[in-house]
This record gives C-alpha cells, sequence and structure tokens, in this order.
C-alpha cells in the first residue's frame, strides 16, 4: 500500500469516485464519506457513497445523506456505482469484513482502492494507497488531515465543517477520550473559523432520539447489567425480547457500553446484543487493558486499544458464558 499523499496531484482531475464504510455507520462513517464526498465534488469529481446497510435515522440532519446508497436496499444500483468506479475510498474500517455483505463486491472491483481509516491491523495487501493512523482520534480527523495536505484547506466550507465535526466530537467522547490530542483541538479552532456552529451538530447527534429509547436505556441500566468488582468488570447483555419490547432500531443502542465505565473501579464495560444473525459485541476500557486484542482472542473482532467490537455466532446465553471465562482468563490484567 503506497502513502496516499501520491493521488494528492491526481485530485484535480475529475473521475468517477465510490466511497464506502462498514455497515451501520456510525457518526464518524458517516461524517468521514460525506466530508470526502462534498470535498471531492468541489472538483468535479462524479461521487456516490455507499453504505453496507441502513444507518441510525438521527444521522439523516447531515449534508449529503439523502444522496447515499443503502447497498443492502439497492444492490443494483450500490454495484452499478462500484463498476463504473474508477476510485474507490474505504472510510472507517481496517478490512473488507466489516462491510458485511457488501465485502465480496469489493474485493471484485478492479478500480484503484484507496484506505482511510484508524483503526489497528489493515489489511493493506487490498490498497494500493492508503493511510492508516491509529493515533489518530478518528477517520474524521484523517479526512482533514487529507484536505489540508492536499494542500486544499480552502475548500473546507461549512457543509464539511459539520460532516468532519460530527465524527470527531462523536469519536473522542465529546473530547474526552485520550484519543484527544491538541491537533484535534487546532482542527476544530479552524472549523470553528470556516463558520461551525458546534452546539447545533451536538443537538443532532445527542438531543435526537424518541421516547422509547430514553425508557429502553433504563429499563437496561437497572435491569440488564451486571457487575463483576473482583474483575472490575460491567456487562449488559440485551435480549430480542428487549428490542422488540422497546421498538428499537439502527442507532438506538449508540454510547450504551460507555455507562458502565462511570462507575468508580470498573475497567472494562461490555455489551452483548441479541440480533437476528449473530450476538454483536462492543468493549470499552480504561487504562491498561487492551480491548482490541481482547476482541480479536475471543469474540472475532478488533478495532482500537481502549475501544473495540466483536461477534459471536453463539445463543445469547452461550456467548455470555464464553465472556465469563475470557473475562476470568484475564484477572490479573483487569486487577
Amino acid at each position: 500500500m503506497k502513502s496516499i499523499t501520491e493521488i494528492y496531484g491526481l485530485l484535480t482531475t475529475p473521475r468517477r469516485v465510490a466511497i464506502t464504510t462498514h455497515q451501520k455507520p456510525d457518526p464518524d462513517a458517516m461524517g468521514s464519506s460525506l466530508g470526502l464526498y462534498h470535498f471531492l465534488r468541489s472538483f468535479g469529481h462524479q461521487v456516490t457513497v455507499i453504505s453496507p446497510t441502513n444507518w441510525a435515522s438521527w444521522l439523516n440532519w447531515m449534508p449529503g445523506t439523502d444522496k447515499v446508497i443503502d447497498f443492502e436496499a439497492s444492490p443494483d444500483k450500490a454495484e452499478e456505482a462500484l463498476k463504473n468506479a474508477e476510485w474507490l475510498f474505504c472510510l472507517d474500517f481496517n478490512i473488507f469484513s466489516r462491510t458485511k455483505n457488501l465485502a465480496p463486491k469489493l474485493y471484485e472491483v478492479r478500480c484503484t482502492r484507496i484506505l482511510i481509516d484508524h483503526h489497528q491491523q489493515p489489511d493493506a495487501d487490498n490498497f494500493e494507497y492508503g493511510a492508516s493512523d491509529t493515533s489518530k482520534s478518528s477517520t474524521c480527523e484523517m479526512i482533514y488531515d487529507f484536505i489540508v495536505g492536499s494542500g486544499h484547506r480552502d475548500r473546507i466550507n461549512n457543509t464539511i465543517a459539520e460532516c468532519l465535526y460530527a465524527g470527531v466530537m462523536a469519536d473522542t467522547g465529546s473530547f474526552r477520550f485520550a484519543s484527544t490530542h491538541a491537533g484535534v483541538h487546532r482542527m476544530v479552532a479552524e472549523l470553528k473559523d470556516k463558520g461551525l456552529d458546534h452546539a447545533k451538530v451536538h443537538e443532532n447527534i445527542y438531543d435526537n432520539f424518541l421516547e422509547n429509547r430514553l425508557r429502553f436505556l433504563g429499563h437496561v441500566l437497572m435491569n440488564r447489567m451486571e457487575l463483576y468488582y473482583e474483575y472490575n468488570t460491567a456487562l449488559i447483555a440485551i435480549s430480542k425480547k428487549d428490542l422488540l419490547r422497546f421498538q428499537i432500531k439502527t442507532g438506538d443502542t449508540e454510547g450504551l457500553v460507555n455507562y458502565p465505565l462511570s462507575i468508580q473501579g470498573i475497567k472494562l464495560a461490555a455489551l452483548v446484543i441479541d440480533r437476528d444473525e449473530e450476538r454483536k459485541w462492543s468493549f470499552r476500557s480504561k487504562g491498561g487493558f487492551d480491548v482490541n486484542s481482547f476482541a480479536r482472542k475471543y469474540f472475532n473482532g478488533g478495532g482500537h486499544f481502549n475501544a473495540a467490537g466483536g461477534r459471536s455466532p453463539d445463543s445469547l446465553e452461550t456467548t455470555v458464558q464464553k465472556f465469563l471465562e475470557a473475562m476470568k482468563e484475564n484477572a490479573s490484567a483487569l486487577k
């Protein structure tokens, strides 16, 4: 994989471009995709953003979301865009399997594939060009770096600023995570100079849910959270019945895994959700416990040192039991 800097000089020549990201895109995935979308369109590129799946309705405020193709809902349109693309940007994921059913199509495309991502252990062999940097707070920060590094910071308008700020804000936990280095604040300062209304973005991300989600959170924290103080660990297991009872939709569980970390002494927080095809895991940690390695070893996942995800084909009860066994195996690291 060659450095992404090698395509800087090619940006001014219009091309057919496709942009994709991981399944169930979050603010960083959607924000980086749409930020890049608007930037490339300013040069006259023909750009199509493809999401592998649907996304949370509270992301629909982002400029350009109405143009994004949902691969599961419109596979023919998505495949046509991929077939015609000269460049394919892959954002906020490190391996094609994170795009679910879109993955086989990404392996098949014959255009130039470009990676921009901040997760560990990228599958670099499948990309011609790329930037992979785990020190970055978010992929939105990396898109900002891409724009500035290419010499076109003057093209950052308020539309691009809103998209990029949303991803940086969400992936840094509103700037409280350790990934919030000084450069993040300098970036935000420049976006503010461009006219960014940060309060508007915050409201759209965090104050844009329905009543049922708040009642769901109360139910989960009261009835589905288990604490294992001897291992400094918290576990939340959510059944299909819970999802149906509260009419939970895509995006309604976003951020739920972070709540137990506010409890004094808790170093590892785990969330498992009983989905139709598999059980989805989210892991968060404080301090020196590496949830990326933990997720890779036990739950076919990965991510960052303090934030990772995984999945399991086992039943909810079985995968919870496997987690408890894994927790005990890691007792010394957790204590």
